[in-house]
């Protein structure tokens, strides 16, 4: 739906390259499907499950033997993000650096996007 020819949608950092392929294989999944949806207080939530298959309209990025599929509703929000996986002494998660974010909650939790990009009134989970 979304795409700028020849660039992936998303990158992954080598560690959330890693983590993901090892559930995958661990876990037998296609790979891991990422949306947004309304929700939090900065107006905007990512999602993440994983999936079986790739839907008809998911974008897949494959990188280094992990496979994240971007929900269509969600493709626009995600255009140059990348998605890293850090870990410390008491957390581990996925961390997502998006140029499009122009404000987030402050535990990290939700986001908000430019105007130009907000999300109809009725969006659905992705």
């Amino acid at each position: 739906m979304f795409a700028i020819p020849g660039k992936p949608a998303v990158t992954l950092t080598p560690a959330a390259a890693a983590h993901i392929s090892r559930l995958m294989a661990r876990d037998g999944r296609a790979g891991l499907k990422v949306g947004v949806r309304k929700g939090g207080c900065a107006g905007m939530e990512y999602t993440m499950e994983w999936a079986d298959a790739a839907g008809p309209l998911d974008a897949v990025v494959e990188q280094d033997g992990a496979r994240v599929l971007i929900a269509p509703m969600a493709q626009m929000f995600l255009i140059g993000t990348e998605i890293d996986y850090e870990t410390s002494l008491l957390d581990a998660s996925f961390r997502f650096r998006n140029p499009n974010v122009v404000e987030s909650c402050g535990c990290g939790e939700s986001v908000k996007f430019a105007a130009s990009q907000g999300a109809p009134e009725n969006a659905p989970g992705a």
